[in-house]
């Protein structure tokens, strides 16, 4: 038998497998996501305050 034959293919890890199983990944997504949310609510908070005359 050739060595072709004896060695499998290594199976394909899922994208999203890959992503779950990295902790520092989700840590970062954890602390990043929040972060940019509440950026865009008080820009947003902001612009909706009247101008004062």
């Amino acid at each position: 038998m050739s060595e072709e034959q004896e060695r499998p293919e290594p199976e394909r890890i899922p994208f999203m497998q890959r992503v779950i199983e990295n902790p520092f990944l989700l840590l970062f997504l954890g602390v990043v996501m929040p972060t940019v949310f509440y950026i865009l609510w008080g820009v947003m908070e902001i612009a909706t305050i009247p101008v004062a005359n």
